[in-house]
């Protein structure tokens, strides 16, 4: 049985844990808001792109581009968004799991991954699949620098033929309590929706067809920006709702430990009068 002593070493412990988690929750916070403030921010720009490849495609009619080019299956390629730490619950493990459930069972021989954070390249380093590609991202940046180091990477693979598709998979950010493993289709591109044969609003300079083309790549950029931004923003959430369970736990535990430090005291107390009592009847 544990002494007061013993249990009271148990509270410093935990005391000192229940410090450490408070801050790294109040840390997660204040990224979160920015991350949030960042993902939030993004959504309406990749909208207004998409409107804009919409409207461009009404007016190029059929195109020919690089990106839209359709070929079976074979070589396959997936991008996966994870952390750069961990302390995040089970963020990294639903991130991963969803992507295992993506490749499935596939030939490692025809599966080519682009792995972005140190939690991802922790997670495939012992499997089989070949890495492309890696890129750490920082938990408190993300850029379009960034991205073009990821997207002209893709885009050589696929536009080269190494690969037929490229996948992305990522955590998209619903709120700090909720984020969703996602799996979109990068490559081949859809050839965006021309919808109603409309007249454009706009008229183009160079031809829409050319324009739609050039934009294209950027269409990509967008939209592998958008996941690690999202990414980002549920990393953080995720990374500070762990950490509130964890201080609650902590302050749950303190009370325990606390409740049974008395009563271990207590019995020592009882057990010493008792002692000197006995003691004092047998001199008599």
């Amino acid at each position: 049985m544990a002494t007061a002593k013993d249990i009271r070493r148990r509270i410093r412990t935990v005391k000192n844990i229940e410090k450490i988690t408070n801050a790294m929750k109040m840390v997660a916070a204040a990224r979160l808001k920015k991350a949030q403030s960042r993902a939030v921010s993004a959504r309406p720009y990749a909208e207004k792109m998409n409107e804009v490849m919409t409207n461009l495609a009404s007016s190029a009619g059929e195109i020919e581009h690089p990106l839209l080019v359709v070929r079976p299956e074979e070589n396959v390629a997936f991008v996966v968004i994870g952390a750069d730490r961990g302390l995040a619950g089970s963020y990294n493990g639903n991130v991963m799991n969803r992507a295992m459930g993506a490749i499935g069972d596939r030939d490692p021989g025809t599966t080519k991954l682009v792995l972005v954070g140190k939690k991802a390249m922790g997670f495939f380093k012992r499997k089989r699949y070949e890495v492309a590609a890696t890129l750490e991202v920082s938990g408190s940046e993300v850029t379009f620098p960034d991205v073009r180091k990821l997207t002209a990477r893709i885009r050589e693979m696929f536009e080269g033929g190494e690969v037929d598709a490229v996948y992305l998979i990522y955590a998209r950010f619903v709120t700090a309590m909720r984020q969703e493993p996602t799996v979109l289709r990068l490559l081949p591109m859809a050839a965006p929706d021309a919808g109603e044969s409309a007249p454009s609003e706009f008229e183009f300079e160079p031809e829409a067809d050319k324009l739609l083309g050039s934009l294209l790549p950027r269409y990509i950029d967008t939209q592998v920006y958008q996941a690690l931004v999202e990414a980002n923003a549920s990393e953080q959430g995720a990374r500070m709702t762990a950490m509130s369970a964890a201080t609650k736990n902590a302050g749950e535990m303190i009370d325990t430990l606390t409740l049974a430090y008395n009563k271990a005291r207590q019995a020592a107390i009882t057990k010493e009068i008792t002692e000197i009592v006995s003691g004092a009847e047998a001199l008599r």
